[in-house]
């Protein structure tokens, strides 16, 4: 790339921290160059509504250059960063390539966290990409297709039972929605099973569900996961996973559909600077959101542990992110003005939300909380303001209103013409 001799701000990543300081950046006298492994931002928090049927994937991800158009300062590169030269000032790309910046952001958000037991994730995926919600929709549909075809009752029973490990709010929405597919949406369907007859488990190590929630919010949750069928299982870790289902506890439970919602690690970005880093691999920033001594480095989102006001950790959501990134937008704006001067970034915290099916949710807005139905229109209306584009705001409108009037749901495509066996380690 031919250097133009204006300020280089490289930002890597197109999430919502990424994209939010590209955007806050218009205008400014900077050229940008926006670098992600994938070609598209991912609006992650309906990714598990892909991975139950209920979205399409391209409702929920937009080409990160269409969104870019119209901004000629950016130029977009579809690439792998592998590290980061600090002395030379160079991002390293997996192909060989470089890249100079004066200023860099990390944005590389978080994978999947097994807490020292990789070999489990063959059995139990995560979700993080769109990739990650059709393996797990594949898995989904395809053992309902498999246990109508199995004779034996032990082995179809297996296939009929679902685990979600992680009482978070992944793990409540995940387990909400796959209730309500096999006892509303799929009902009818088989002629040899009744998939109102699936067991659908959700194993939390800790004392309850949705730790972050003041605790009456997390017994609303399990009571409403509860009365959707749901088997909650508290205060028993995960000791082992594979083929055959789960062991927690002293108990091995037989299951052939298992899903990781437990746990994430923060992307190498730490290794790649030698930086400071938590235990799950985050970055620990300046207040500034600046790796220590090198203020010309910004790490947000995931990838970057930043505290409160108050010492607690920023958490990893998309609004702390987005509010990171334009932090990090006026930061650079400050200092191309000629102030130099260090300002802390302020996280400001709107509630902790997630949904139990179609018709319940939980809003904790600290002072006040919401329960139920209520709950649930707040949480959509929220999630639809903040989707890009009105055609995707009305395409999800329309498929909420749809599932809530109906309990059908559009999208179980069982995609890309691989057999069952071939894709879940566990079936055979």
């Amino acid at each position: 790339m031919v250097d133009s001799g204006m300020f280089h701000v490289v930002i890597v990543g197109a999430g919502f921290g990424g994209l939010e300081c590209t955007r806050a950046l218009r205008g400014a006298p900077v050229r940008i160059t926006l670098i992600d492994r994938r070609n598209h931002h991912l609006f992650q928090p309906l990714l598990y509504q892909v991975a139950t049927t209920s979205l399409a994937t391209s409702e929920i991800a937009w080409p990160v250059r269409h969104l870019l158009r119209r901004r000629k300062e950016v130029t977009t590169l579809l690439g792998t960063v592998t590290g980061v030269d600090v002395a030379k000032k160079r991002v390293l790309l997996e192909d060989g390539g470089s890249l100079a910046y004066d200023a860099l952001v990390l944005a590389t958000g978080a994978r999947h966290a097994y807490f020292g037991h990789d070999e489990w994730e063959p059995f139990a995926p995560g979700l993080k990409t769109l990739e990650d919600a059709t393996t797990i929709r594949r898995r989904i549909l395809s053992a309902f297709e498999l246990a109508e075809r199995e004779d034996d009752p032990a082995r179809r029973q297996a296939l009929l039972t679902l685990v979600i490990i992680g009482g978070g709010p992944t793990g409540v929405e995940l387990a909400g929605t796959i209730a309500e597919l096999a006892r509303e949406t799929l009902v009818g369907e088989f002629r040899r099973i009744d998939t109102r007859q699936a067991r659908v488990v959700l194993i939390e190590a800790g004392d309850r569900l949705l730790p972050n929630f003041r605790p009456t919010l997390s017994a609303y949750a399990k009571a409403a996961l509860e009365k959707l069928g749901v088997t909650v299982e508290l205060g028993s870790a995960v000791t082992g996973c594979d083929g055959e289902g789960v062991v927690f506890g002293d108990r091995r439970l037989h299951a052939r559909t298992i899903i990781w919602a437990a746990g994430v690690a923060a992307s190498p970005a730490a290794e790649w600077l030698g930086a400071p880093a938590d235990r799950a691999g985050r970055v620990i920033v300046e207040p500034d959101l600046t790796v220590p001594g090198r203020p010309e480095i910004f790490v947000i989102g995931d990838t970057a542990y930043a505290e409160r006001q108050d010492g607690r950790p920023v958490p990893g959501i998309a609004p702390a992110a987005k509010q990171e990134g334009w932090h990090v937008a006026d930061t650079i704006r400050r200092r191309l003005a000629g102030d130099a001067t260090p300002h802390p970034f302020r996280y400001r915290h709107d509630g902790d939300l997630a949904t139990i099916g179609k018709r319940a949710a939980v809003i904790d807005f600290g002072r006040f909380s919401l329960t139920g139905w209520i709950a649930w229109w707040v949480w959509g209306i929220a999630h639809i303001y903040f989707l890009i584009g009105l055609r995707n705001r009305l395409a999800v409108s329309l498929s909420w209103l749809w599932i809530y009037v109906t309990g059908q749901r559009s999208a179980r495509l069982i995609t890309q013409g691989e057999k069952a066996e071939d894709k879940n380690p566990g079936v055979r």
